[in-house]
């Protein structure tokens, strides 16, 4: 059963920057669409961003300007790059990964691939 293997979080002080990073734990593993998804304590989980095959990107409205995320193909990769975070962005980060259909991109019980979580602090 490939897993997904996250990478990245921390502390960080508001305003801050972090880059998390997601690997499948095995090599030969793909999906068409890759995505972040975030869980604040008592509170559902909700989309940050999406990359899909071709390299198209799409963020929630929230993180837009702020977040990027990013594929390297030659390391199997993906990459959230995170700046200006705000204390309320606390959570715990989730790589999900799966063949979704674009209208699909952003709705959590539509990926079958799942990292762990880590965990990202942001202080005021």
């Amino acid at each position: 059963q490939v897993t997904l293997v996250e990478s990245g979080g921390g502390l960080v002080q508001a305003g801050g920057s972090l880059r998390l990073s997601c690997a499948p734990s095995e090599r030969s593993f793909s999906a068409r669409t890759w995505a972040w998804f975030r869980q604040a304590p008592g509170k559902e989980r909700e989309f940050v961003a999406a990359i899909r095959s071709g390299g198209y990107t799409y963020y929630a409205d929230s993180v837009k300007g702020r977040f990027t995320i990013s594929r390297d193909n030659a390391k199997i990769t993906t990459y959230l790059q995170m700046s200006s975070l705000e204390p309320e962005e606390t959570a715990v980060y989730y790589c999900a990964a799966g063949n979704v259909i674009l209208s699909e991109t952003s709705r959590s019980n539509t990926y079958n691939y799942w990292g762990q979580g880590t965990q990202v602090t942001v202080s005021s």
